[in-house]
């Protein structure tokens, strides 16, 4: 029986964590909806401007630098780079970066490191749902300058493989950055998230402008997501089972500021 004592604990502590986590979650949410929105809405109108610098996009024509770059990157394409950029490609979404943010998630919220767990995944899925909408706003079609050896049947603008891997690396980073570890997380972090938006372009299926595009909306919202859980995030409240533990968005900048100033929220 004390061998079982321990593990039941450990899963009780795991239940009321996460409890805690939704309910808390779903009240922040719902307090802060109007601002969530206005974030939404003020990532998706400067899409709309970059989207509008060129008058055929929506057929494909795209930027000025999007095909000479396509066509410098393909001119590299050999057996072994193939076979390298394919796999970060994959890592780059559906095999790597989703089962890592879910992994991340869960790992804060077993940790009871309950504003940053809020953060995490308002940036993660907030990102997806920007990324959505945005693609089917848009609806640009994928390059075809050559055969891709990785078809893809989505729109193009902006990537969510750029959103995804840089909306990762900028959350780990602002998570890492009041720690020792913030460049052994933040170097790494950054490398993957520009190797994931090259090898789209190398493959062929994105222009260099869906990258840059993806890139610059998940900063954005990440950044946002940070600085409104950081300012406007009260404290979890208290779980006999499952008692808050410290975050680090509690250290950064923006949530000192707001403490100084008496806008935090109780």
């Amino acid at each position: 029986m004390s061998g079982k004592e321990p593990e039941a604990t450990v899963a009780k502590q795991a239940v009321a964590a996460t409890g805690t986590e939704i309910k808390y979650g779903l009240r922040f949410v719902s307090r802060e909806s109007l601002r969530i929105l206005l974030a939404f809405l003020v990532i998706l109108v400067p899409l709309s401007a970059f989207a509008g610098l060129a008058d055929e996009l929506r057929e494909g024509n795209g930027f000025f630098f999007d095909q000479p770059v396509l066509l410098f990157l393909h001119n590299l394409a050999s057996p072994g780079i193939d076979f390298f950029f394919v796999t970060v490609s994959k890592l780059g979404y559906q095999y790597g970066v989703l089962p890592f943010d879910a992994l991340v998630a869960a790992w804060l919220v077993w940790k009871r490191r309950y504003r940053d767990a809020l953060f995490f995944m308002l940036a993660v899925v907030g990102s997806l749902l920007v990324n959505l909408g945005a693609k089917n706003h848009f609806t640009r079609l994928r390059p075809t300058l050559w055969q891709t050896i990785t078809p893809e049947t989505t729109y193009s603008f902006p990537s969510g493989h750029a959103m995804g891997s840089a909306t990762l690396a900028t959350a780990l980073v602002l998570l890492a950055w009041p720690g020792k570890w913030r460049w052994r997380v933040s170097i790494p972090a950054v490398v993957f998230a520009l190797l994931v938006g090259t090898s789209r372009v190398y493959l062929g299926v994105h222009f260099p402008s869906d990258i840059l595009a993806g890139w610059s909306a998940a900063c954005a919202w990440v950044l946002a997501m940070h600085w409104l859980v950081a300012a406007r995030a009260p404290p979890p409240p208290h779980h006999p089972d499952a008692p808050a533990a410290h975050d680090n968005i509690q250290d950064s900048g923006v949530a000192q500021k707001a403490v100084a100033e008496g806008k935090k929220p109780a």
